[in-house]
């Protein structure tokens, strides 16, 4: 008796060949209405399934393969004697192969002009079942989902079959597109129907592997999200070699950050904090006062801009060792110049879109919260007693502010005229990376303004900020002690904004 496979795919690529191979091979190929088609058109000889199971495709094709003639040649146990008899008994005929993919739903669920009546009728039932029934019986049946498998698969059977690791790898993948397949229903359809989630499930798939994780003992790849894009769908590498864990780490610091200041900005990241921000008139400028800042830690970091690189900017680029430089795109004329680098990246980053939940796994538990999509909310901020502001100030405060938002807590940010002078990040107490600050901007700090990612709860950040001449502070307000804080600025002539708003980054 000939081997059989059946075959029912939305996706024809690969199919003429694979199918005509079978046929070449001896196999009698089954297969469902407008797979047979296809063949039938490619003159290539193919049973319909009606003809299997003597039933009509009902339902306007929602039932049609769910059969016992189907299943039970597929899911029989070839070595069971048992099994074989009931075969014998209803007239079942084993199939030894099921080449399915499913109805394209992930590529729907992206539509939302699809009403939910359309939606719901690109939920494979048949396929998913094919394949979890070939799948669980891998010792007796080749499971295939993929396209890019066939050829390989029609190799082994060349050579005498299919060896029992490729069944084994080509039954997890099958599992793997069912269990990605059904993530994407539960998460289409909780987002839809707006319905509290109890469940939280993951598809991703993976990229590639990187050469090591943070340090050089610790293995690491990178897996794309399956069902939306991610970071890494947003970045093209223009020029150097793979991105590595950190750079990784770092490119997402730099863009976030980047995504929130007007252009031309310039954002420096070292050791995923900034160590240099700034806007200017142009984007030169922005690059020279971000530089400024931190020229020693900027060296080997990361430098993501927001507008296209010129020449004239990548020769100043070129002046300092900068690991990667990210921009959204670059001159014809500046990219010679930046490749004169071999040890650099060069990376292209479409649109900014970050996702509105933040996930941190917990010694194998997972941690959920919304991201920090704000920065300050001036309908609630006050100034204390009600001192006025120079929109230089205001401009300035509010910069500051957003920087110390992407600053490892406990953060302090001094900055003048839209540009960073000093960025004190992931001291213990604050008034240590208050000191980290205002020493690096020095005689800059003078007529400077202080941003804090939260409350003083002490008043000695605030005098050291009056030795250091800084004119205005932002800070979240709400320690108990936010009188004496507030004695300490009415002292110094400080102007002092409180946001209400917490910028904590662990």
């Amino acid at each position: 008796m000939k081997p059989r496979a059946l075959l029912s795919v939305s996706d024809k690529a690969n199919l003429a060949e694979f199918a005509h191979g079978l046929v070449e091979l001896g196999w009698e190929l089954i297969s469902t209405g407008g797979t047979a088609k296809f063949l039938q058109e490619r003159k290539i000889p193919v049973t319909s399934i009606e003809s299997v199971t003597g039933f009509p495709e009902i339902l306007s094709g929602r039932v049609k393969t769910l059969h016992p003639k189907i299943f039970g040649g597929i899911l029989a146990l070839r070595d069971d004697p048992k099994h074989q008899s009931e075969l014998a008994a209803q007239a079942i005929q084993t199939i030894d192969l099921v080449c399915v993919n499913f109805y394209p739903f992930i590529e729907a669920a992206r539509r939302p002009d699809l009403s939910e009546g359309q939606l719901i009728e690109e939920i494979d039932i048949g396929g998913p079942s094919l394949v979890r029934a070939a799948a669980k019986n891998f010792q007796h049946v080749i499971v295939l989902t993929d396209p890019s498998d066939y050829s390989n698969v029609l190799e082994e059977l060349r050579r005498g079959g299919v060896s029992e690791m490729t069944r084994r790898r080509l039954a997890l993948k099958a599992f793997a597109k069912v269990a990605e397949l059904d993530i994407a229903i539960y998460q289409t359809l909780q987002g839809r129907w707006n319905l509290p989630r109890e469940k939280l499930f993951f598809a991703y798939s993976k990229a590639h592997e990187l050469r090591y994780g943070e340090n050089p003992h610790q293995r690491a790849a990178l897996y794309q999200n399956a069902l939306a894009p991610g970071l890494a769908s947003q970045i093209e590498v223009l020029w150097g070699k793979e991105l590595s864990y950190n750079n990784w780490l770092d490119t997402e610091s730099a863009l976030a950050l980047l995504g929130e200041l007007v252009p031309p900005a310039c954002v420096i990241i070292k050791h995923n904090n900034p160590c240099g921000v700034a806007r200017g008139k142009t984007l030169l400028e922005a690059y020279e006062r971000a530089l400024e800042c931190d020229p020693i830690s900027a060296f080997g970091g990361i430098v993501a801009l927001n507008e296209i690189v010129d020449k004239k900017l990548a020769e100043k680029l070129n002046e300092i060792f900068l690991e990667i430089i990210v921009a959204p795109d670059f001159a014809p004329d500046a990219l010679p110049v930046l490749q004169q680098k071999k040890d650099r990246r060069l990376l292209r980053f479409r649109a900014l879109r970050f996702p509105s939940e933040s996930l941190r796994f917990l010694s194998g538990d997972l941690l959920v919260q919304d991201t920090d999509s704000i920065v300050i909310q001036e309908s609630t901020w006050k100034v204390l007693d009600d001192g006025a502001l120079s929109e230089s100030e205001r401009s300035d405060l509010i910069f500051a502010f957003t920087v110390c938002k992407h600053v490892k807590s406990n953060a302090i940010v001094v900055a003048k005229d839209e540009a960073t002078l000093g960025i004190g990040a992931g001291q213990m107490n604050r008034v240590g990376s208050a000191r980290i600050a205002l020493t690096q901007a020095g005689e800059k700090a003078r007529g400077a303004v202080l941003a804090s990612d939260g409350f003083f709860p002490f008043p000695d950040t605030v005098e050291l900020a009056a030795q250091y001449g800084i004119a205005a502070i932002i800070q979240p307000g709400g320690s108990v002690r936010d009188e004496e804080a507030f004695e300490v600025a009415r002292k110094h002539k400080i102007k002092m904004v409180i946001t209400g708003v917490r910028h904590f980054r662990h």
